[in-house]
């Protein structure tokens, strides 16, 4: 088995790493765009060989799409192609991006669409790039695939194998209803923790000790706001109208709290606070 993984940088990198060491994999194939990335990649070990796109298209049995959703949206047609012209029936392809309905929607009618299978793992931090790579990443987390139907299910079975070898649980659903839920599981988080960061930064310039003071209650929350723009703006870009019921949302909850606050309402803050309790029924 050759897997060949299209941008070493997180999650391709931290694929890269469990599936030769679980036994997955016999040779992992790198591509990598930037030189001083893919020289880290090599350096690393996050490969057993860096190569050219093309060479890593041809030769793996299954490729792994890793870059941001607009270079992937573009990405796939053209490997879908590749497999076409060279008769890989039985090559596969996978994406691991964060939006699914515009790149599932790229290839809905490509006579090979049945080669590509659409996955999302759920695991990630803040940090980007080979040097963000490490063991056991996805260990234990949960690994969306989209639009099953639309896939051979050999393939589908090849795939599941290859997140259960990552020890991630397999959640099925369409692409339209994984990119609402990802608007309120993961988009919406990233983009509070931007605006936090930025309402904090506004502020230390004029009181330059303000960062003296966070604690880990600040620092957990505007975590996400180091996030890489490269990755983020095509993701909010992509799921804009999702993202944008979100922010709605969570601005009329915000102007509750501001209300409230305002009024000198204690009862009404505690209410509110009391009800966000709630959330410990799914997250502990």
């Amino acid at each position: 088995m050759i897997v060949g993984i299209i941008g070493m940088g997180l999650i391709g990198g931290s694929m890269g790493i469990d599936l030769k060491g679980r036994g997955f994999a016999d040779k992992i194939l790198g591509v990598e765009n930037n030189p001083v990335s893919a020289q880290a990649a090599a350096k690393m070990g996050l490969a057993d060989e860096m190569v050219s796109y093309e060479e890593c298209v041809k030769r793996s049995d299954i490729v792994v799409i890793s870059v941001p959703v607009s270079a992937a949206a573009k990405m796939l047609p053209d490997i879908l192609d590749h497999f076409q012209k060279d008769g890989g029936t039985d090559k596969i392809v996978i994406d691991t991006c964060s939006t699914k309905a515009h790149i599932v929607n790229s290839v809905h009618y490509h006579p090979m669409r049945s080669r590509y299978v659409s996955t999302h793992p759920m695991a990630g931090t803040e940090y980007s790039g080979p040097w963000a790579a490490m063991p056991n990443l996805f260990d234990g987390r949960a690994c969306i695939f989209a639009n099953t139907e639309d896939s051979d299910p050999k393939a589908v079975k090849t795939i599941e194998k290859l997140y259960d070898t990552l020890n991630m649980r397999p959640i099925f659903m369409n692409a339209e209803n994984h990119d609402v839920h990802t608007a309120y599981v993961s988009h919406i988080s990233h983009v509070t923790s931007f605006a936090l960061a930025l309402t904090v930064l506004d502020k230390e310039k004029d009181e330059k000790h303000i960062f003296d003071l966070a604690s880990g209650g600040f620092s957990s929350t505007v975590r996400l706001a180091k996030s890489s723009a490269d990755m983020w703006v095509p993701i909010l870009t992509q799921n804009r109208d999702n993202v944008l019921k979100v922010i709605d949302t969570y601005i009329d909850k915000m102007k509750l709290f501001r209300d409230a606050i305002e009024d000198y309402d204690s009862d009404k803050v505690r209410e509110l606070i009391c009800e966000a309790n709630k959330i410990k029924r799914i997250i502990r």
